[in-house]
């Protein structure tokens, strides 16, 4: 591996890693907690639509997908808000109706998309400088609102009818992590891809959730698996020749079992030796 880090790619893409896991780490811990994982998987994959309307413009399509990202989790928390259709229905027919009008717009665009794979299934080694600057600005975003808005978010998080009794403007919050989401769907796109971007989005907030249940710790610890499974995949699929972003997400899942598993076994022997067991 260190060889193979004098290549511009490389470098590109171990920042490009190191800049999703900041964003996975902050945004997926609210996801998890709030339990909004299929929300966001609506999100990831209307955002399908802005790729297409990149290449349909001639603009960068990642630039495109942020504007999709964003409307779509406007649309989709504004509509399970204030209307009777239920949140899956809802999620579903917005994922399906980006899906569509991004398969529409590349139809649309002249020429082929060569490169239309990797933002579906994510290529780390061919992030550009320019997105690595846009997920840079993006990543700025996220720790400035959620520094601005951490009391509010913390309290949206576990209690929303006590944050609207004690005057929280809740709707307003929940439509901006919406947005935070949306932002951090567009970081994760050229890492892991529209279809992988839910499992690195939830994984190492799930995995930090086992360890502590203080918000700022489980972001901290978030951010630290994030990279490690993001670095690990990227130097197994380097070592194999597999694709990159298959392979970070299989790290991460594998070793989110494994953390079941050790869990388990230490209840087992605590209770075998009738200790108190803590352990989530």
């Amino acid at each position: 591996m260190p060889t193979v880090l004098q290549y511009e790619f490389m470098q590109h893409a171990l920042a490009a890693g190191l800049l999703a896991a900041i964003a996975c780490g902050i945004v997926g811990v609210y996801v998890v907690v709030k339990k909004v994982v299929f929300i966001s998987g609506g999100i990831a994959h209307a955002s399908f639509g802005g790729i297409g309307l990149g290449f349909l413009l001639g603009i960068n399509p990642v630039l495109g997908a942020m504007v999709f990202t964003v409307a779509s989790a406007l649309g989709i928390g504004l509509v399970t808000r204030r209307t009777r259709l239920p949140e899956d229905t809802a999620i579903g027919i917005l994922w399906a109706m980006g899906m569509a009008l991004g398969i529409i717009f590349i139809g649309l665009a002249p020429g082929y998309a060569p490169d239309l794979f990797s933002y579906l299934f994510g290529n780390i080694l061919t992030v550009p400088t320019s997105d690595l600057m846009l997920m840079l600005i993006l990543d700025g975003v996220i720790i400035t609102l959620v520094l601005l808005f951490y009391k509010e978010f913390l309290l949206l998080s576990f209690d929303e009818e006590f944050s609207t009794v004690a005057g929280v403007p809740t709707e307003r919050l929940y439509l901006l992590l919406l947005c935070l989401v949306a932002l951090t769907v567009v970081v994760l796109i050229r890492v892991v891809g529209i279809i992988l971007v839910i499992a690195l989005l939830t994984i190492p907030a799930a995995l930090a959730r086992q360890l502590t249940h203080d918000l700022k710790k489980m972001m901290g610890l978030a951010i630290l698996a994030g990279a490690v499974f993001t670095l690990g995949g990227l130097w197994l699929s380097y070592l194999l020749d597999l694709a990159s972003g298959a392979t970070i997400i299989l790290v991460s899942g594998t070793a989110l079992f494994a953390s079941f598993g050790i869990a388990r076994l230490r209840r087992n022997r605590a209770r075998e030796y009738g200790q108190p067991t803590n352990i989530s």
